[in-house]
């Protein structure tokens, strides 16, 4: 039944948080103090040593994207805009803004593979297709039902079976996804900066954007909060803790498959409340 509390969790609260607490550690250190502190950009020798070092992190970010994205996205095409998106960050720091670089970096190394991806238009008009049945379903069922429907239940108003509703999730995950990371990295210059959903908690110096900045981020926030309790932890363990799906995985003991089906079914209802509430 909906909400109801998983007896894994249930039982094993405290090993659930010591799985957490394993994973919850910075991958990737900081070079702001040694390179930046003289409030000017590096020289081309400190900048290929900047390049070298967040190499690392520009592949982790890579990695993330593609592993909910099809097969033919080019990983080493990510990679190369990744590259582009850090030397842009070294370019553009600002240590009068108090961020750290590395936190800036991945915001540009993130956003120029997205728009890389943007660019390729690659999600053919079949998948399209299927997100759009899929979100008119949900939307259709929490109408009707005054919550998020089961995946039985999504299952049947589909007519198709649970197997093949879990096929499609996996058919649709690279579209669902995307949205959210682009509408997460869609944010101006002047905004400060931030990891995962954090990015929406910036302010900017344009009160109007801000405001506009504000209203999004509040109603994502209220609409991660309405998902189901599997789907929002997996929500929350994927963008703040930065955790994999194989990471998930273990904190919340399910297969790698099957939270990559949670985060598929989070994201078509973020999309499907998104899209409902900016149309309103």
């Amino acid at each position: 039944m909906y909400n109801s509390p998983c007896p894994r969790a249930e039982n094993n609260s405290a090993s659930t948080k010591k799985s957490m607490n394993k994973f919850q550690t910075s991958k990737f250190k900081d070079y702001t103090n040694a390179y930046f502190q003289t409030g000017t950009a590096p020289d081309a020798e400190k900048r290929d040593q900047l390049i070298l070092a967040y190499t690392p992190l520009i592949h982790y970010i890579a990695s993330r994207l593609a592993s909910r994205l099809p097969a033919k996205i080019a990983f080493d095409d990510l990679v190369s805009s990744g590259i582009i998106g850090l030397i842009d960050a070294i370019d553009k720091f600002d240590l009068s803004k108090n961020v750290q670089f590395k936190t800036y970096a991945e915001f540009r190394i993130r956003g120029a593979m997205l728009d890389e991806l943007r660019s390729l238009d690659w999600v053919p008009r079949s998948v399209r297709r299927k997100t759009a049945d899929l979100e008119r379903t949900y939307s259709t069922l929490e109408k009707r039902l005054g919550r998020p429907a089961t995946d039985e239940e999504t299952a049947a108003e589909m007519a198709i079976s649970l197997e093949e509703y879990h096929k499609l999730l996996d058919e649709t995950k690279a579209i669902s996804f995307m949205d959210i990371e682009l509408l997460r990295q869609n944010s101006p210059d002047q905004i400060h900066p931030g990891n995962g959903l954090a990015s929406l908690s910036m302010d900017s110096n344009d009160p109007f954007a801000a405001i506009n900045l504000k209203q999004i981020r509040d109603l994502l926030a209220t609409s991660i909060e309405t998902l189901p309790e599997k789907e929002r932890l997996t929500v929350s363990l994927y963008y703040f803790n930065e955790l994999t799906m194989k990471e998930i995985g273990q904190v919340l003991n399910y297969t790698e498959s099957r939270i990559s089906q949670m985060h598929s079914k989070a994201m078509l209802r973020l999309r499907t409340k998104m899209k409902k509430a900016l149309a309103s």
